[in-house]
């Protein structure tokens, strides 16, 4: 029987229903509601809970209260985290920013001239961006190496250079881990400039040409200010995106020499993990989910408004 038929033999009650349920959004998305509610809203509700409590991995007696928030936020070794976890964020906000920037107008100016090679270099960026973050971290723990085989210092050797302790020297260690951050995000953020580059109106370079405009001037005065929403976007998404990297760190320097390499996420991990620390952990994830939103809330602020575009 055909659904027309069906339409005609119910009772118009019945209809009246149906034309309501089809043209509603809310019963088509209620399946994606219920799922993220299940696997993303449920987990973070349960983290805000057991910040209250004193729960363990090897314990099942949990009792509330305010001792594990306080016990995590005076901790002393917290100062020493956040400022590894600022410089490890901002660095790779900015890096990831210029370079994906530099590799897209690069793409797009050797599209415009029909080079070879730029569907190539494009490929090559995105390789890294794919590499999951433990196999990033070996990669470049094999770069950084202090040992005979490292391919940096073998290359200062080479050079009859001093040879560089990439890994165990408190100093540079954090911006060895910056370095390898930023080879791994720097993709992404090429992606996005590469779209954005892309929707730029070419009327406007032509105008800016009429008026004399230099190379440098059109990017500073034409290309920046049209890049101004996807730059902001990018540094939300890499910010959120970098708080919560551990995986590549853990492999490469394991938090030291020291601490000085361990951030927020990877502490949480070795509070929970290794300290089998559940409320501790709960804590300072709370905590970074306030640093991210936070941070979000910041960069959205300098969004352009519907009246500025």
């Amino acid at each position: 029987m055909s659904p027309i038929a069906i339409e005609a033999d119910s009772p118009p009650q019945s209809r009246t229903f149906m034309r309501r349920f089809a043209g509603a959004p809310l019963p088509w998305i209620m399946p994606v509601i219920v799922v993220i509610g299940i696997f993303y809203l449920y987990p973070v509700i349960d983290v805000f809970r057991l910040s209250f409590t004193n729960a363990t991995l090897i314990g099942d007696n949990q009792d509330y209260t305010l001792g594990s928030i306080t016990n995590a936020l005076s901790s002393p070794q917290l100062p020493d985290i956040l400022w590894a976890t600022l410089i490890f964020v901002g660095g790779s906000v900015i890096g990831q920013q210029i370079l994906g920037l530099a590799v897209a107008v690069v793409v797009i100016r050797g599209e415009k001239r029909g080079l070879f090679g730029t569907t190539i270099l494009r490929t090559t960026a995105l390789v890294a961006w794919v590499v999951p973050g433990i196999a990033g971290g070996i990669i470049w723990q094999m770069l950084f190496s202090e040992a005979p085989y490292g391919a940096l210092n073998s290359i200062l050797r080479l050079m009859h250079m001093p040879v560089v302790a990439w890994l165990s020297d408190p100093a540079i260690a954090p911006w060895s881990t910056l370095i390898s951050n930023i080879w791994r995000g720097t993709a992404f953020s090429m992606v996005v400039m590469y779209a954005a580059l892309k929707s730029i109106d070419p009327s406007l370079y032509e105008a800016a040409e009429v008026d004399g405009a230099t190379a440098s001037q059109q990017f500073f005065f034409v290309t920046l200010p049209q890049l101004r929403a996807a730059i902001l976007v990018n540094m939300i998404l890499i910010t959120i995106q970098t708080v919560n990297t551990f995986d590549a760190i853990i492999t490469l320097t394991g938090g030291g020499p020291g601490r000085a390499t361990e951030v927020i996420s990877l502490y949480v991990f070795n509070i929970v993990f290794r300290n089998y620390d559940l409320s501790g952990g709960s804590v300072l994830s709370v905590l970074m989910l306030i640093i991210s939103l936070g941070l979000a809330f910041v960069y959205a602020s300098f969004l352009p408004k519907e009246e500025e575009q």
